[in-house]
């Protein structure tokens, strides 16, 4: 009897195949890889966005610590004092005046400016009528319309109604800048709002005012928290608008200068003697209610921003 035949593996022969591998699988990965790449990518960018931020911050408060001599010879380097001293001294150079004045035009301009832009962004989002459209666009078209082209014709209108250098003046002024970007932002908003919730108001016999303040506003809370941010930080940040219509008209009219053009004016006033701890100090004044308005209220932001697209 023959032998069995032995069964031996093929030479040469490439070697068996394992399992196949299917399109979406392969697919699956090639996603999940992209997106660490990505990832990286991002958080690497955030980062050293963070960097460039947060560095020239603590850079200018660690400044303020230190004297003309130690800015001087050592610019990065830790102060030897650490004393609060230098902070009365800008506040009482005039900084704390210039706080004062901000203050008192943020606390009427901001919630005139959420009161007014609210009501025209409803009225635009909820209600149909001749014309809607373009008194949209018209607005929105402010916001892209350059202040700068505008200073001549708003410093005499404002002249004309003897409101140069006067609180009022710029209290109105800031509204009507902050106007557009506020009814477009709001109106979006109010967009996203069930409609049910406004029909369920108006069968109720609810009149449109009381619809407005009790059942939309409450709804719209993170918007306005939102967009009320961004009228703070920008009405404390500007400079040119106070520059041409915050400035004395004559030897006895009081100095109602802002936070941005105080500091202007405390660096021109330190002349050929420099006092930079003074001048950082007063940045930092000027600097950190902004820091501690935005940081309070970030979640708030952030919530108003993504509301409208998560709804």
């Amino acid at each position: 009897m023959s032998a069995p035949l032995k069964e031996t593996a093929p030479t040469g022969g490439p070697a068996p195949a394992g399992p196949p591998v299917s399109k979406s699988a392969a697919r699956a990965g090639e996603r999940r890889g992209e997106g660490v790449v990505l990832n990286v990518f991002s958080h690497g960018f955030l980062a050293l966005w963070a960097l460039l931020i947060v560095l020239p911050l603590l850079w200018l408060v660690i400044s303020s610590f230190k004297t003309d001599a130690q800015i001087g010879g050592s610019a990065f380097g830790w102060p030897h004092n650490w004393s609060f001293g230098v902070f009365s001294r800008a506040w009482n150079k005039g900084i704390g005046d210039y706080f004062l004045n901000t203050v008192i035009v943020l606390v009427f301009s901001v919630p005139l400016t959420m009161l007014f832009g609210s009501m025209a962004a409803y009225v635009l989002a909820r209600y149909q009528f001749w014309g809607n459209r373009l008194l949209y666009y018209f607005f929105v078209a402010g916001a892209m319309f350059p202040v700068f082209l505008a200073l001549v014709p708003l410093f005499f209108m404002v002249k004309r109604l003897d409101m140069l250098n006067t609180y009022q003046g710029l209290i109105l002024v800031y509204i009507a800048y902050s106007m557009p970007f506020t009814v477009f932002f709001m109106h979006a908003f109010f967009r996203t709002l069930p409609t049910a919730v406004f029909e369920a108001a108006i069968l109720d016999g609810a009149s449109h005012t009381r619809t407005f303040f009790q059942v939309m506003m409450p709804m719209a809370k993170p918007g306005l928290i939102s967009v009320g941010i961004f009228n703070t930080l920008g009405q404390w940040n500007q400079f040119i608008l106070p520059t041409v219509l915050m400035q004395p008209q004559s030897g006895s009219d009081p100095e109602r200068y802002v936070l941005t053009q105080g500091l202007i004016q405390l660096q021109q006033q330190q002349g050929y003697a420099s006092d930079l701890p003074v001048l950082f100090a007063g940045v930092t004044i000027a600097m950190i209610p902004m820091l501690v308005v935005y940081l309070s209220f970030q979640r708030q932001v952030q919530a108003g921003l993504t509301s409208a697209t998560l709804k």
